[in-house]
């Protein structure tokens, strides 16, 4: 714990001090923090409000997730079983992050921090990116809480099949399969943070980070790999519907001159995943 904890410390703290310092600025930091607050409610209605705006391109995108998460369904029983049988094969280090960094408590404690820091400092860009973490966090938990209830799928580890369900509400905590809230916590971290630096070398490091914990669900035996691929996508979406509300609220922009990233399911003989092109 102490550890994650002290490497997200390391991380931001570079963050931070990466930023441009506007102490000038005449607003009290009251009003920055009512505007900020009002804007991570809003940013999660405009996420959970875009698939009635969605067009054809958006729905395709729809199609091809659900085909994807489709595909990942018929390897989950192959890989639940790999994953599960070298667990004890896994450094403890990397066991206990997977863990920790996915939980709840620990997200918020990380999130808080990075836009506290922006807030002391009276700095846009690090408040924004607080914002955004802090919503896209909020938004795919309360999804993710209500589909897992919603839905009721086995976990592998109750040993049951992948195809047991036992839907709205009626089942425990052994139902509570899909999706998975670690790993749509720790992408939709890695999304947002990711999007602050241009080198592919950091954002391939930062998506390797937060893609452990969703790993950590399949050797633990929580989750499907079905799951897994389905919280992906759903914290991608989210990151990028909310930093678009936010871009009309804020001045300070992501990097205007980079490269967008590009996501892609690749599928494949013996091979399913997603790839990120920067």
């Amino acid at each position: 714990m102490q550890r994650v904890l002290l490497f997200f410390f390391l991380v931001f703290v570079g963050f931070a001090q990466s930023q441009d310092l506007h102490t000038d600025v005449t607003e009290t930091r009251w009003d920055m923090f009512k505007y900020d607050i009002g804007n991570v409610f809003l940013g999660m209605g405009h996420a959970y409000s875009r698939p009635l705006h969605w067009q054809g391109d958006q729905w395709a995108d729809f199609g091809v997730t659900m085909v994807g998460t489709g595909v990942a369904y018929f390897f989950d029983d192959p890989t639940s079983e790999y994953f599960r049988e070298i667990r004890e094969d896994i450094p403890e280090v990397l066991r206990d992050f997977g863990f920790e960094y996915g939980s709840p408590s620990n997200n918020y404690m990380i999130t808080g921090a990075v836009y506290l820091t922006g807030l002391a400092i009276k700095d846009e860009k690090l408040r924004r990116t607080g914002v955004l973490l802090i919503s896209s966090a909020s938004a795919g938990g309360l999804l993710q809480h209500f589909l897992k209830s919603a839905i009721g799928r086995a976990r592998p580890l109750s040993g049951k099949t992948k195809d047991t369900f036992n839907p709205l509400w009626s089942g425990g905590k052994d139902f509570h399969a899909f999706p998975s809230g670690h790993a749509i916590l720790a992408l939709t971290n890695a999304h947002a943070i990711a999007k602050q630096f241009k080198s592919p070398w950091i954002k391939g490091g930062i998506y390797t980070l937060g893609a452990i914990p969703s790993v950590s669900r399949l050797w633990e035996g929580k989750h499907w790999l079905s799951d897994i691929v389905f919280s992906a996508v759903v914290s991608i979406f989210i990151v990028e519907s909310i930093d678009r509300y936010l871009d009309t609220k804020y001045d300070k922009k992501y990097n205007d001159n980079s490269k967008k990233i590009s996501w892609n399911l690749n599928f494949g003989p013996g091979q399913i995943g997603i790839v990120a092109r920067f």
